[in-house]
């Protein structure tokens, strides 16, 4: 593994928001833009001396093409609070104060609840669900809706512009980063913690649950980040919440493990999946809802797990209401409908079992 690497100069910043800046940093004679995570390497200001991390640059890419602050060169700074590590045994590993450590305001609340209560959990397997999701719940009801961002995916919460909108418009009330994850609200240790603080300390009346953005695939039936939904299904299940699972459907995708039910479903929720979870299917035409029923036959979830058919258009409705704009593998939800309405299905549900 190969690290390139440059001391630079910051110069200005362009922009900045909770936990990211972009930066323009200074090196060799070019200046160029770099992302800046707060909470890995505090706030930047023009003058100030970073190492950048300038990989993809040179390489040229595309998605991800940018240069990244390594470190800020300074000595003699002060701590954050907090002994739970995160990116650990890494150059970069931090310090934070998580919600469950015994230094937390949280830690009593944290330490004694043992049970969700039938709180229903939305587990997901693409971060672009949390959206149509939080949206087809607060469309049926008023209620605190809690994200749980996994490290399946990115590690900084930054760096979800979704993230940002649903936090502007009022659909999401909370977010919490479990595992190596960071950058929410509050700290966890691990997903199982994370969903009793989304009860006990964010108050929530549903948890929606995500690896963030970015997904890792391989082509290979178990070789992809998403498969974590089948875990989340569990943790959800194994402390007394309420698994609803979002099943990946698109009829506009080119590739076949993809296109109708993705193999994505079926392995996440066939095979790794333990406990049953209520799989929420949303109301589409005839002979798109047969290959759908046929697939989720085939593939054992319908013996595994109930599942159930609502209607996910007042979610999509709530979406264009607020403002929010969304995508998928580049689509949005006119080329995708089936893809964001199975997600949004998924929160009205949440908000009737609630109701």
């Amino acid at each position: 593994m190969a690290v390139s690497a440059k001391v630079a100069a910051v110069v200005g910043v362009r922009k900045e928001r909770e936990g990211l800046q972009e930066v323009v940093v200074e090196s060799d004679g070019r200046r160029e833009p770099a992302l800046n995570y707060v909470t890995l390497t505090g706030s930047l200001k023009v003058g100030d001396r970073v190492v950048i991390n300038t990989t993809a640059v040179e390489l040229g890419l595309g998605t991800g093409g940018m240069h990244f602050v390594m470190a800020r060169l300074a000595e003699g700074e002060p701590l954050p609070p907090g002994h739970i590590m995160k990116l650990r045994y890494t150059p970069w590993q931090f310090s934070c104060l998580a919600a469950e450590e015994q230094d937390s305001p949280h830690h009593q609340a944290v330490a004694s609840l043992r049970s969700l209560n039938g709180m229903p959990v939305i587990a997901c397997c693409l971060h672009s669900m949390i959206a149509p999701a939080a949206a087809g719940f607060k469309a049926e009801r008023e209620g605190r809706v809690a994200y749980i961002m996994t490290d399946g995916a990115s590690l900084p919460l930054a760096l979800s512009d979704l993230v940002v909108d649903l936090r502007r418009a009022g659909l999401l009330d909370a977010t919490i980063t479990a595992g190596q994850a960071f950058g929410g609200d509050y700290e966890a240790v691990n997903l199982h913690s994370a969903l009793i603080v989304a009860k006990a300390v964010a108050a929530a009346d549903v948890a929606i649950v995500s690896q963030g953005p970015g997904n890792v695939g391989t082509g290979t039936p178990f070789g992809f980040s998403g498969i974590e939904q089948g875990e989340m299904v569990n943790a959800a299940a194994a402390l007394g919440g309420r698994p609803i699972a979002i099943p990946r459907i698109s009829f506009t995708e080119r590739r076949e493990r993809h296109h109708g039910l993705s193999h994505h479903t079926m392995t996440a929720l066939g095979v790794a999946a333990l406990a049953p979870a209520h799989v929420v299917v949303p109301q589409m035409a005839a002979d798109r809802m047969k290959p759908i029923m046929d697939a989720v036959e085939a593939a054992g979830i319908s013996g595994k797990h109930r599942v159930i058919v609502r209607d996910g258009s007042r979610g999509m409705d709530e979406l264009r209401r607020r403002n929010i704009q969304v995508k998928s593998m580049g689509r949005a939800p006119d080329d995708d409908p089936e893809f964001f309405l199975a997600a949004a299905a998924a929160g009205a549900y949440a908000a009737e079992i609630l109701g």
